[in-house]
């Protein structure tokens, strides 16, 4: 079979699979707090967390300054890393749950009639859950502050869903290569946690005196234009069409990256239930 038919293949078993991979889902977000007292109340308490300590250090400790929108206009500085935070946390969780998904599924790996390309789809979908609780929380904190939801939020299902792919695809490559390459996890954990401060998420690109050049590098990660996309939604009232070149290198990188990752996984599949 051709690799592009190879590719389509995937994503007709994925389609064809939703409801198992939507059961899947929900069972793998309630495990991961099974045993606890307070069961998957857990993730809810963690995006609240997170956000009260970013609002604490950033905003009382530090006392960052305000972030200037021009024509006089201020927002606070921790709305302004909350808005950028939320995807970053989003992209990290899902890429590394996505990474050992074959690992942790090791026993239906094993299953010859068990179809394994849903594997990496059940652990993205399982993170959106909270994803959604702290998009939700941030939501009630920009109301605090008087800013209330409009038009622009329903970008929030664009950008969520550029997340989606992108890690998918990145997560189909990492996942059929880790089997083979254990060290790779590590290798991710440490690019998560440099590409947290090479993606403006905690500083603003936009207000640095840096070269033009240099500004650009920075916008070819792709979770540049995801953070600012929600910065868009929640702060700057900007729609995705109005940025056409972030718009279009992104897709094509992300569609690129897909491919690649739908390709090695194919690719590999045929040898994991021998080495796990």
């Amino acid at each position: 079979m051709p690799e592009s038919k190879k590719r389509f293949s995937l994503t007709r078993e994925v389609f064809s699979e939703r409801r198992l991979i939507w059961s899947l889902a929900k069972n793998d977000f309630k495990t991961k707090y099974a045993g606890s007292y307070f069961g998957v109340i857990w993730a809810f308490i963690q995006p609240i967390v997170t956000v009260l300590v970013y609002w604490f250090v950033f905003q009382k400790g530090l006392k960052s300054p305000d972030i200037n929108m021009g024509a006089g206009v201020e927002i606070p500085f921790v709305l302004w890393l909350i808005a950028g935070i939320v995807p970053w946390f989003f992209f990290s969780d899902a890429w590394g749950a996505g990474t050992n998904t074959l690992n942790e599924y090791a026993y239906l790996v094993k299953k010859v009639v068990f179809n394994i390309g849903i594997l990496p789809v059940i652990k993205i979908i399982s993170a959106l859950f909270v994803h959604v609780a702290f998009v939700v929380l941030v939501v009630i904190i920009y109301c605090f502050y008087g800013k209330f939801p409009d038009l622009y939020y329903l970008q929030l299902i664009y950008y969520s869903f550029c997340v989606f792919m992108l890690v998918l695809g990145l997560s189909y490559a990492t996942s059929a290569v880790v089997v083979f390459f254990k060290d790779l996890t590590q290798i991710i954990n440490i690019i998560l946690q440099v590409g947290i401060w090479m993606t403006p998420i905690m500083w603003n690109l936009d207000t640095m005196e840096i070269p033009s050049i240099i500004k650009n590098i920075f916008k070819l990660n792709p979770m540049y234009y995801i953070t600012s996309g929600y910065r868009d939604v929640f702060v700057y009232k900007v729609n995705f069409w109005e940025h056409p070149k972030l718009t279009i290198y992104f897709w094509v990188f992300t569609l690129v990256m897909f491919g690649i990752g739908t390709m090695v996984f194919k690719r590999l599949k045929v040898h994991f239930a021998d080495v796990l």
